[in-house]
């Protein structure tokens, strides 16, 4: 996959945290780690939007939705 270059304004503090943990060597460039944040927030969005739609679901209605078939006799289901 290509990559693309952004510029970016940081703050000095964030700047220095940032500094101190590529010369640590936790990340080999403020690239890599900017990239891993950013990664991990759309992660973290993400799988916060899937949390909400699935509150939005009603589990009564999901159960009888996914029994629903299944009292028929097996004879009857179509081959494959």
């Amino acid at each position: 996959m290509g990559r693309s270059k952004v510029a970016i304004s940081l703050d000095e503090s964030t700047l220095d945290r940032l500094d101190k943990l590529v010369k640590k060597q936790v990340f080999p460039s403020r690239s890599q780690a900017v990239q891993e944040a950013v990664e991990e927030k759309l992660a973290r969005l993400e799988r916060s939007r899937l949390a909400r739609e699935c509150a939005k679901l009603d589990p009564a209605f999901e159960k009888a939705l996914a029994e629903e078939g299944l009292s028929e006799d097996l004879s009857e289901w179509p081959e494959y």
